[in-house]
């Protein structure tokens, strides 16, 4: 993505919520005396890119939407299990997780994260993200040109490509890119496919403003 962009890029914070991220997003902008930017999401990070793009229209030059989830979006119910004793059951998620993206998992993707700390209060903190944001006041809000990236149906077992393939329907002029081949890790897997389809998103939306609807 850098090869053609200016890139800041951020992980959730701490205090796992959608607001607290939206306000690190502002932060660095400011920092850096950037008005405006293409805001991208992926997964649970596309709830706060929605957020800020609702909130921030005037900063918001583009909204890219990675593989997350989609207006009216539940969590499966063993997940809810999970949840509700997420030290006990949380090893259960990462032990699930490869095998739910086996499809596309490299030795490469993998060994960046040994090591790393996990908190599985923080993971449970976020995964209630999905049923507790109010995704579709945030979506009637966007104004700004917006791209709904999924991967293909059989490969996305996190988070089913047709809750994504809702942000088409509650963003008026939303467009959709499937990354064939790749499954939920399609920005990672097939990332300078992605890179790609965001530099052409952005030219075409910069060309054709009459894509861009008004506040």
């Amino acid at each position: 993505m850098s090869a053609g962009f200016r890139v800041l890029t951020m992980s959730l914070g701490p205090e796992c919520t959608v607001d607290s991220d939206v306000a690190r997003i502002a932060h660095a902008l400011d920092e850096r005396k950037i008005d405006r930017a293409i805001v991208c999401g992926i997964s649970l990070g596309g709830l706060v890119a929605l957020r800020f793009a609702a909130l921030h229209p005037h900063r918001t030059l583009a909204l890219i939407l990675a593989s997350t989830p989609g207006p009216g979006a539940t969590l499966a119910p063993r997940h809810r299990l999970y949840l509700r004793w997420p030290n006990l059951f949380g090893p259960l998620f990462l032990l699930e997780t490869p095998f739910m993206v086996r499809h596309e998992l490299r030795w490469s993707h993998l060994k960046p994260l040994f090591g790393r700390p996990v908190s599985f209060t923080r993971i449970a903190k976020r995964a209630r993200l999905i049923e507790s944001t109010d995704i579709s006041a945030d979506c009637a809000r966007v104004t700004c040109p917006t791209l709904v990236v999924t991967g293909e149906r059989r490969f996305d077992h996190l988070v089913p490509v047709e809750s994504t393939l809702g942000y088409l329907d509650a963003i008026p002029g939303a467009q959709h890119l499937e990354i064939t081949g790749s499954g939920h890790l399609g920005s990672i897997t097939h990332a300078a496919e992605f890179a790609a389809a965001v530099q052409t998103f952005h030219e075409s939306s910069t060309r054709n403003p009459g894509t861009r609807r008004t506040a």
